[in-house]
């Protein structure tokens, strides 16, 4: 990734603007001394100014780099206008070029913002929430320490072939959380990981079969939104 500025959220129009075209700037000298075998992407800024966006992508896509990544979002704006502005750029960028949101996100976010045109996501999401033992499942969030897990003996996931699912009950991970066990936040980051990265594989292949609007509207809001209560 090129060197940039994350600008915070919220900002002044001056503020993205100088922001954005030092991003460019560094985007210039990073090109120019890239050297290696490594792909070299550039970073489109400009907070919520669409303008600036617009400006920042064309910029960087007269540098010819390897791919293109959106950053400066999720950083406390609203969901709606993070995918405004995903919506507005990503398709202006090349399409023969991976496009790459930065710090996104939650599994709806994944799912709409392929829609929108995104390839690569990265996110603390799997792994913070495996800590705080917030699981993601088919059947929606689960809150590991809820005392209705504590005999349950079922599998976290019935529909889950990861590890975690495969050899350990619900009422397993709750006692090693509440005992601050370190192999819960093991056991519960392999099962999150596992779970985006599926849920990635199953994207990709409803692209490849032509049926992602299928499987977007298919996708049941417990699984998108879901939280467990008591």
């Amino acid at each position: 990734m090129n060197f940039d500025e994350c600008t915070p959220y919220p900002c002044d129009y001056d503020y993205a603007k100088n922001s954005m075209e030092m991003t460019t700037r560094w985007a210039r000298r990073c090109k120019d001394t890239h050297k290696g075998d490594q792909l070299l992407f550039g970073i489109v800024q400009g907070s919520v100014f669409l303008d600036l966006r617009r400006k920042s992508a064309e910029d960087l896509i007269d540098m010819d780099f390897d791919g293109y990544a959106l950053g400066g979002l999720s950083v406390g704006e609203d969901k709606e206008i993070m995918y405004g502005v995903v919506g507005h750029i990503a398709p202006h960028l090349p399409k023969d070029k991976p496009h790459y949101l930065m710090g996104v996100g939650t599994p709806e976010n994944l799912v709409e913002c392929v829609s929108l045109g995104i390839d690569m996501f990265d996110c603390v999401m799997p792994t913070r929430n495996a800590r705080n033992g917030s699981l993601f499942t088919s059947e929606g969030m689960i809150k590991i320490k809820n005392a209705k897990h504590k005999r349950d003996f079922s599998p976290l996931d019935a529909k889950c072939s990861c590890y975690t699912c495969q050899n350990f009950s619900r009422a397993y991970l709750r006692h090693l959380f509440m005992a601050n066990e370190i192999l819960a936040h093991r056991l519960h980051t392999i099962h999150n990981l596992h779970y985006y990265l599926s849920l990635m594989r199953g994207i990709r292949k409803s692209i490849l079969d032509g049926t992602f609007a299928r499987l977007k509207s298919d996708i049941p809001a417990l699984v998108l939104k879901g939280q467990e209560n008591g």
